[in-house]
């Protein structure tokens, strides 16, 4: 009180000064003060009031407070008290109880001081600059006023920020801040900050936050750690999630190894902390983020091959048949497994041998294929065992055959359940729901697989005792008479419909129940109310599948009578019609939107993902394949033929064309090898006309010698005949062997030419293979007259030696 009369005159008595009076007078004190103490006081006052007269502080203090943010840089302080104002009166506070028009007020007020502060962008920028004040007065404040704003205007703080030289840097410094208060509130800040701006996020990332963040996540004590571990793994969530650049650094970095002790629960598994719950269920949900069926298959399949090398898969696995785990960490770890192993062989391999620890102990995809068709287990839990059924058999085609095998003859084992003896019991279970999912998982065993839809038509069901066995394919179509629950029926449907489609031999089997087409006619042609016109449209659905996967084996159902019978029974346009109740269904669309399923109630289960894929592809083609008449498809089948025989004629040119490629290859090699040796034959040649010129010259010297020895002898010696051992004869000898020695010499160049031009006609044209075995026997020929070219001339020069000797 004493502060406040002194603001207004020290006069103790009179009518006391509004909030707004002694606000403006404070304004007009920050601004008009020389003294810092004196600006400082008036701040704090302003702080003191900025909760109970946000209005009136917001309105006329901001720019001052601004003001006092730019001028009084040297003062801890007073920026400390200014900081705090400016967070009162932008932030909403809500920790208070208020009512809701309170609240719409506050947060409305929030806005408006939001746009007045960031009406100059610089505002941003000079608060990142305090930032990076070390002294706590100054830096804490700022980080929750900069959190306030983003919260109230989070784009275009993000955007200022993002243009801001070393911006992020700035922020992710407070998570190396030693004061715990600073760094917590730096996550908040962090995480308020990459909310929804990937380029942001990547700039976090590769300011290594990721090593940051998992050292304070190991440091805080991983999944028993408290509120600043959840805070982390948020962040981790808003960097890695829709962000595939993000997600490759972080499995590049090798960062999903140390994710693996998160889940190393020890066999105590009671008392599970309400924090400790929190942690793993974002933890889990970091793990499906990398894995996410919505991400590209490429990055999907690397982190899913990453998470089996390390280990991760077999410890969510070991949590999957832990005991004590509480049910929603148990369904939340189903549905990551799920994930996991979905669309990959080597994890669906590993998720197949997994056993659970019975007596005796039994495959895991049984105990939860168990508890999927049990009726008092908690629906979310039933949806995520199904879902994990899916991702097992989702193009998995040894996994589906290993599914459909359980329920053949030969290979059942009346020992043991088998998943296919569980599916069954599920099909024609009392409980809806049961048959619904053991519907739709029984149809993911047959999704895009011909060989294993033709096995389950040998599969026979004994009914009841003393009445024949009936198939499978039968029982289904028996229980849809019945006229049991839509679910049931809608089940039953789909998986009908998955089984026949792009399987003339199934389509076969059911059109030679003489019941099903009655059924399906009376079905579709009848004025049903609005629950039961999905069941019309999937009936509509089947009854299209047969006649477009009709391969005319029937002769009272081919495609053209089953067509006539529709124009009578029902009517084209009529049959459309119902047909389209399938895509308009409110539920269709959801389905559609992502795999898991995941439904607000058991009776809103209706629709199976894959199967809305079939229906998209399906219900185009059924609608075509009604309307056309008889010479159109006479018309459709010649095309058909003509285009069968056109691709044989091109398959057969791709093979004669792929023949040509392999000669001319093998053609290239020859000539390549001719090419070499037709060099070392050249090289050879040159060497041997080197010998010959040295040969020559020796030749030619030693006639000079002869030819004056021999005018210098003396008659008398009666041997003029004879030269130190040489008769006339061997030098007559001699000559004739050096002028044959020149015409193989000139022999072999014109040879060695020709081989140079058949060598360039080979390389211009490949094709030219008739002429490959010609030259090589020219090069034969040779290669043999060079050695005995090689081995004269070797002779010659020992005797043109011997006889330099004896001269």
């Amino acid at each position: 009180m004493n502060f406040f009369r002194g603001v207004m005159g020290g006069q103790p008595a009179g009518p006391q000064p509004t909030g707004a009076e002694t606000i403006h007078k404070l304004c007009d004190r920050v601004a008009s003060s020389t003294l810092l103490e004196d600006r400082r006081d008036a701040v704090r006052a302003l702080k003191s009031l900025s909760k109970k007269y946000r209005l009136e502080v917001g309105t006329q203090a901001m720019d001052h407070l601004v003001h006092i943010l730019q001028t009084d840089r040297s003062d801890s302080e007073i920026l400390g008290y200014a900081l705090d104002t400016l967070y009162n009166i932008i932030c909403n506070d809500e920790e208070e109880e208020q009512d809701e028009n309170a609240q719409k007020q506050e947060e409305d007020l929030g806005v408006l001081f939001t746009d007045k502060f960031l009406g100059d962008s610089e505002n941003v920028t000079l608060l990142l600059t305090l930032l990076e004040e070390f002294d706590f007065h100054v830096r804490w404040p700022g980080v929750k006023l900069l959190t306030a704003l983003l919260k109230n205007q989070c784009n275009q703080v993000q955007g200022v920020i993002l243009v801001s030289p070393m911006g992020v840097s700035r922020l992710m410094d407070l998570l190396a801040d030693s004061r715990e208060v600073i760094r917590n509130d730096g996550l908040l800040l962090l995480q308020q900050l990459t909310k929804g701006n990937a380029a942001i996020q990547k700039i976090v990332a590769f300011e290594n936050a990721f090593e940051r963040l998992l050292d304070i996540i190991t440091e805080e004590g991983s999944s028993d750690g408290g509120i600043v571990v959840e805070d982390c793994l948020l962040l981790l969530v808003n960097l890695l999630k829709n962000n595939s650049s993000n997600q490759n650094f972080f499995k590049e970095g090798s960062y999903i190894q140390r994710m693996k002790p998160w889940f190393e629960v020890g066999d105590d598994n009671s008392g599970w902390s309400a924090q400790k719950v929190t942690n793993l269920h974002l933890m889990l949900q970091l793990v499906r983020v990398m894995v996410s069926p919505v991400n590209s298959p490429g990055a999907t399949s690397s982190c899913q091959k990453s998470m089996y090398q390390c280990g991760l898969l077999q410890q969510l696995c070991t949590i999957l048949m832990a005991t004590g785990v509480p049910a929603d960490i148990l369904t939340e770890t189903i549905n990551t497994v799920s994930e996991v192993i979905r669309g990959s062989q080597i994890n669906q391999d590993y998720f197949a041998s997994v056993k659970a620890p019975s007596n005796p102990p039994r495959p895991a995809i049984v105990v939860l294929l168990m508890s999927m068709v049990n009726e008092r287990q908690p629906f979310v839990l039933r949806c995520a065992v199904l879902y994990c059924f899916q991702c097992f058999l989702y193009k998995n085609q040894k996994g589906q055959g290993e599914i459909v095998a359980t329920l053949l003859p030969s290979t059942i084992d009346a020992n043991s359940i088998s998943a296919g003896q569980l599916l069954c019991g599920g099909l024609f279970s009392a409980d809806s729901l049961s048959n619904w999912c053991a519907a739709v998982a029984l149809a993911h065993a047959l999704q895009d697989n011909l060989t294993q839809k033709e096995q389950l038509l040998r599969v026979q069901l004994a009914t009841s005792l003393g009445k024949p066995p009936v198939s499978l394919l039968q029982q289904c179509t028996n229980i849809l008479s019945q006229g049991s629950k839509v679910q049931t029926r809608v089940g039953l449907l789909m998986l009908l419909c998955t089984w026949i489609s792009n399987c003339p031999i199934a389509v076969t089997h059911f059109l030679h129940n003489q019941e099903n087409v009655p059924f399906l006619t009376g079905q579709i042609s009848e004025n049903l109310g609005e629950d039961e016109r999905l069941v019309q449209g999937l009936c509509a659905l089947l009854l299209g599948i047969c006649i477009y996967y009709n391969d005319n084996s029937l002769e009272n159902y081919t495609k053209e009578k089953l067509k006539q019978l529709i124009e009578k029974r029902i009517g084209k346009e009529n049959f459309v019609e119902k047909l389209g109740f399938v895509t308009k269904h409110e539920l269709y669309s959801r389905a559609a939107q992502k795999p898991q399923p995941v439904f607000p109630s058991p009776e809103q289960m209706l629709f199976d993902h894959e199967f809305t894929k079939l229906v998209k592809e399906l219900e185009g083609v059924i609608t075509k394949a009604v309307h056309k008449t008889s010479e159109e498809e006479k018309k459709e089948e010649e095309v058909k033929k003509t285009l069968e025989q056109h691709d044989s004629i091109v398959i057969q040119y791709k093979d004669l064309i792929r023949d040509q490629d392999t000669q001319i290859q093998e053609l290239r090699e020859q000539v390549s090898t001719l090419s070499l040796n037709s060099e070392q034959m050249q090289n050879q040649i040159t060497q041997q006309q080197s010998q010959i010129q040295q040969h020559k010259d020796q030749y030619n010297i030693l006639k000079l010698k002869l030819g004056k020895d021999s005018q210098g002898l003396s008659s008398s010696q009666g041997e003029g005949a004879h030269v130190n051992g040489l008769h006339s004869e061997e030098l007559s000898q001699l000559r004739e062997e050096v002028e044959e020695l020149r015409r193989q010499h000139t022999l072999q160049h014109t040879q060695l030419s020709d081989k140079d031009s058949l060598i360039n006609t080979l390389s211009s044209d490949p094709a030219s293979s008739s002429e490959s075995s010609a030259d090589t026997v020219t090069v034969s020929e040779l290669e043999s007259r060079l050695a005995a070219q090689t081995t004269e001339a070797e002779r010659l020069k020992v005797l043109h030696c011997h006889n330099l000797t004896s001269l």
